[in-house]
């Protein structure tokens, strides 16, 4: 314990927790047992020296994770100064851990060195065939090149049906066909687990994407007991086909809901049961085709449009009598918000479908960009940075893949580039969730010195947490860090408190 002249110093946030995580009682005891103030020292007893405040931040870190409720885990972390390069803290920090989301700290950077953050995606609109009288004598194909942005809202398809409407467009004879060329066809990250398949967050991508690959099921209960449950899917266009056999339970009985789709198929199928009179649950599934997810909401919303569409929304990889490329002058080209806005959506809401369409984006392969291109130009880009190969294992760009490896020395020293690159730093740093303010730590470290100061990327997948960013001591030294932590059984609320504590602590500090 720290000691300040005369007095004993008054528990910090980051010891209280400490407290809290390794107290068998409830935290509101643990903390009812806290000093409610510093007690002075005994009357004519010299006042005892404070010791050095780098030793006693040490001391502090090694308390919070000696924790008995820490002990069958596993922690990497490593502090640094980025004024003076200093290693305040490190244990394990070169040993590779499984980083979750904190992959998505390597995917931005290496996209933001190697495209700008000025680069946007473009969606291009063709006719392919004239048009006479208002009705196209043919398709009308729409060429993509990986947008992930595109969506109900804002409504971009339909401010294209009003445009094409402007230009004398009221019947399409031909087909909406949707060319996803651009990109190659493995849409799923290397090594993710088929059981996140049916979920959002594992949505597959595409040169065409709307509404982020992703419809939302609402299950609500029947009439009586027994009834089947009614389903419903939003946008309808998604092009998954439902098998139910979800039922309506008693009224005292918990909702049990599952959802399974294997990939390949659009079949999603629902079982368990709904609560007789409880109110609609709903759950964002991945469509499994996003090309004809787009291309049917484009069709969709044409019509909606009062443009007539004769022919079926396809998929181009579907059809052999696609019209060949190049296709002429296009009737629309829309292009995407800049790579800097994207960022905001990567890091602050943790979206792995724009991280996995940035790492494809790096590839340029002949069939197509892909994933194994892009993963060769993420790492070259890093490997001059100072982080090799015994540093990082990239698989995909998420972090939701259980093959991904990163040490907390590689991610501290890309942290520590960026901030040192003026062409990189503004925008990086900016997309970054803010302690107590806004994305993934929005109710984390909430009044604490820590709270509008830290910045910083989460990551969360089962038995793996990470928190590496930025974070502003109280005598005004910047810092990055990087915080791992697997292979825990502990529930996860306290292995992110023990994170929340180090980087309060990281706060307080002062030299």
């Amino acid at each position: 314990m720290l000691f300040r002249g005369p007095k004993r110093a008054a528990l910090r946030p980051s010891a209280q927790l400490l407290l809290a995580i390794g107290c068998a009682a409830s935290l509101a005891a643990c903390h009812a047992a806290l000093p409610t103030s510093a007690p002075r020292a005994s009357v004519g007893k010299p006042a005892q020296p404070a010791p050095p405040a780098l030793p006693a931040l040490v001391r502090d870190i090694d308390a919070l994770l000696a924790a008995p409720a820490l002990a069958h885990g596993y922690w990497g972390v490593l502090v640094k100064s980025l004024k003076t390069d200093e290693t305040l803290y490190s244990v394990n920090a070169r040993r590779l851990m499984m980083p979750a989301s904190n992959m998505k700290i390597v995917t931005l950077a290496a996209t933001a060195e190697r495209l700008g953050w000025n680069y946007t995606y473009e969606t291009s609109v063709f006719a392919a065939a004239r048009i006479d009288g208002g009705v196209l004598q043919g398709d009308l194909i729409v060429v993509g090149s990986g947008d992930p942005s595109i969506g109900e809202t804002p409504d971009v398809l339909g401010a294209w049906a009003e445009q094409l409407k402007a230009r004398g467009l009221r019947v399409i004879a031909g087909r909406i066909i949707g060319d996803d060329n651009a990109f190659d066809d493995d849409g799923l990250g290397f090594g993710w687990s088929w059981d996140d398949l049916p979920d959002d967050y594992a949505a597959g991508v595409s040169a065409l994407q709307y509404n982020e690959n992703a419809v939302r099921v609402t299950v609500g209960p029947g009439v009586a007991a027994g009834d089947w449950a009614g389903v419903a899917v939003s946008p309808p266009s998604g092009g998954l086909v439902v098998e139910s056999s979800l039922t309506t339970s008693a009224a005292d009985r918990p909702a049990t809901i599952s959802a399974h789709r294997l990939p390949g198929t659009p079949r999603l199928r629902l079982s368990g049961a709904v609560p007789l009179g409880a109110p609609p649950v709903s759950r964002d599934v991945s469509v499994d085709n996003p090309t004809q997810f787009f291309v049917n909401a484009l069709r969709t919303t044409l019509i909606a449009h009062g443009i007539d569409v004769r022919g079926p929304a396809v998929d181009i990889d579907d059809i052999r009598d696609a019209p060949p490329p190049p296709y002429g002058a296009p009737f629309i080209s829309h292009r995407s918000p800049p790579l800097s806005t994207l960022a905001l959506r990567l890091m602050k809401a943790s979206q792995n479908l724009y991280a996995e369409t940035f790492l494809k984006t790096l590839g340029a392969g002949a069939s197509g960009r892909s994933t194994a291109d892009g993963r060769s130009s993420a790492l070259a880009v890093l490997q001059a940075w100072g982080v090799g190969a015994d540093g990082l294992i990239l698989r995909d760009g998420s972090g939701l893949s259980r093959y991904d490896y990163v040490t907390p020395e590689a991610l501290v020293t890309i942290l520590m580039h960026v901030d040192r690159q003026a062409s990189l730093k503004g925008p990086f740093e900016e997309s970054l969730p803010i302690a107590g303010r806004d994305g993934s730590l929005s109710n984390r470290m909430k009044g604490t010195a820590a709270e509008g100061n830290a910045r910083a990327k989460t990551g969360s997948m089962s038995n793996v947490r990470g928190l590496s960013g930025f974070v502003t001591t109280a005598d005004g030294e910047p810092l990055a860090f990087s915080i791992l932590a697997n292979n825990f059984e502990t529930p996860a609320d306290t292995i992110n408190r023990t994170a929340d504590a180090i980087v309060v602590r990281l706060a307080e500090f002062k030299r």
